[in-house]
């Protein structure tokens, strides 16, 4: 059997995460009825807030 050089399988796991945190934004924006915090966008995509630095 010979190898076909056409067929190859293309994954790029950073494309596939941003897909996946986008697919979550848009579907928590559907089913809200306000529009979404930036608490509730950073909830979402796992943000997580850097500590304060003190003056």
């Amino acid at each position: 059997m010979q190898h076909d050089q056409f067929d190859v399988t293309l994954e790029d796991s950073d494309l596939l995460g941003e897909v996946e945190l986008t697919t979550n934004l848009i579907i928590a924006a559907s089913e809200s009825e306000e529009h979404l915090s930036v608490d509730e966008i950073d909830e979402i995509l796992g943000v997580v807030p850097s500590p304060r630095q003190g003056s």
